[in-house]
Formats: C-alpha cells, structure tokens, sequence
C-alpha cells in the first residue's frame, strides 16, 4: 500500500489518507525513530481507555521515513473552529468534556509528570539555586496515577459532527490530575504570540479569556493550579528553549 492524499500538515509529520479509514501519520525524514516509538508506544498504551481518540494500529517505514497508522478521524481541529466562530464558551465546553472524559481514565504504562519537568527544569537556562527551588517544589507536588494527556489544547482535538476526538499522544504521562489542567492553561494563555502579530493584543486577550472559560467549565480555580503553573512556567524554558 502507498500513501494516498495529503489530509494535513505539521512541524514534523505530514498526514495521509491509508486506505478508507485509516491514516499514516509520516514523519519527517531525519526525525528521531526513538521519538516516533514513543509516541506510538503511548498511543498503543491507551487504546483501550474509554475516552474519543483514534486508535493506532502499528509503524511502518515508507520511502526512508517512519510513520504511525491510526484510525481516520474526519473534521475540523478545535483551533480552526473557535477561529472561525468567535464562540469561547462552545471551544471550552468542548475541552472541558473531553479533558473531564480523559481524566477519568488511569493507567501505570507511561512516565509521571514529575519525570517530564525534572528532566525540563535540568534543561533550562535559569539559575542554580532557582533550579532547586523549583525540584524541591516538583518533590512537593502530588503524584498519582491519573492519565494525563500533557499537550492538551484546541489544536490537539479534532471536531468531527458534534463529537471531539483527541490527539498527538507524545507527551502523555501519570500524575494528579490538576497538573494536566494548569498545563492545558499554560498551553492556551501563556505560549508566546508573535511581536509582529496584527492585533496582538486583542489575541492575548482571546487566549486569556478562554483559559479563563475552560478553568470555569472544568470548576477549577486558579489558585488550585497555581504551585503547577510556576513550575510548568520555568520548565517550559528547557522544554522549547527558543520558544
């Protein structure tokens, strides 16, 4: 079988149609193998739990590059919806659902969260003593084996009638379950904009308004999240240093 047409497109994969209801998620030539098994290990490991996502069904190698097949999910990303219609409280309801949904599940196949922002905050380009600071509040944070999706946005979450289906399962991970939450608040309100963007301000504004409707639908207060928020804020800074 060879790849049919081009369905979409990213920093590190081009996805295509597979058959009649399938796709091949194609990396890029060059990309790290050990990074596409990662990603295909975590989205086999929750295959079984009961939340919207495609399934995945295995890797193959094509033309020099690796891919990931995964079922075929038909319909317009959340991003490009609330883009289109302005309407926050809809784009929240339907994170919310779906996040609650993901929430539910648990699981003890992939790493904890602790684990990820241990290993950013090493990364990161800041200050010895502020380094310790931030494990020793990492130390302080609860753990758990809740499923935690770790890039949980509107981007992330594909509309398709009136259902939402998640994702991009490269970062999942266990823990507390406010961490994927305080995460999903960083990921809306606070990764950069453009300097050169037109009406900058006015798309602050945006992304600051729905975090705030996703924290209400989810009924979570921000200073619930607070303590994960400082530490995702500062461990960002080794994640994507040239963010």
């Amino acid at each position: 079988m060879i790849p049919g047409n081009i369905i979409g497109k990213g920093n590190t994969a081009t996805v295509y149609e597979w058959g009649e209801d399938r796709v091949l998620k194609l990396f890029n030539q060059g990309y790290p193998h050990d990074a596409v098994e990662k990603e295909y290990r975590n989205a086999y490991a929750i295959n079984p739990l009961d939340f919207a996502k495609p399934r995945t069904y295995g890797i193959i190698t094509y033309e020099n590059r690796t891919g990931i097949i995964y079922d075929k999910v038909e319909g317009e990303s959340l991003l490009d919806r609330v883009l289109r219609t302005g309407d926050l409280r809809e784009c929240a309801v339907y994170m919310a659902n779906l996040h609650k949904s993901v929430l539910r599940n648990k699981n003890s196949n992939v790493p904890s969260y602790k684990d990820f922002l241990m290993y950013s905050v090493g990364d990161a380009s800041i200050s010895p003593d502020k380094k310790k600071d931030l494990i020793s509040l990492i130390d302080k944070l609860p753990g758990g084996d809740t499923l935690c999706h770790g890039d949980f946005h509107p981007g992330n979450i594909i509309i398709s009638g009136d259902k939402a289906y998640l994702i991009d399962f490269m970062n999942i991970c266990i823990g507390n379950y406010l961490y994927d939450i305080a995460r999903t608040v960083f990921l809306v309100q606070y990764t950069p904009v453009p300097d050169d963007a037109k009406d900058k301000d006015l798309i602050l504004q945006f992304k600051k308004a729905l975090a705030d409707e996703y924290l209400k639908q989810m009924n979570i207060t921000r200073e619930a999240i607070r303590d994960y928020l400082t530490v995702i804020i500062e461990a960002r800074k080794g994640e994507c240093p040239d963010e």
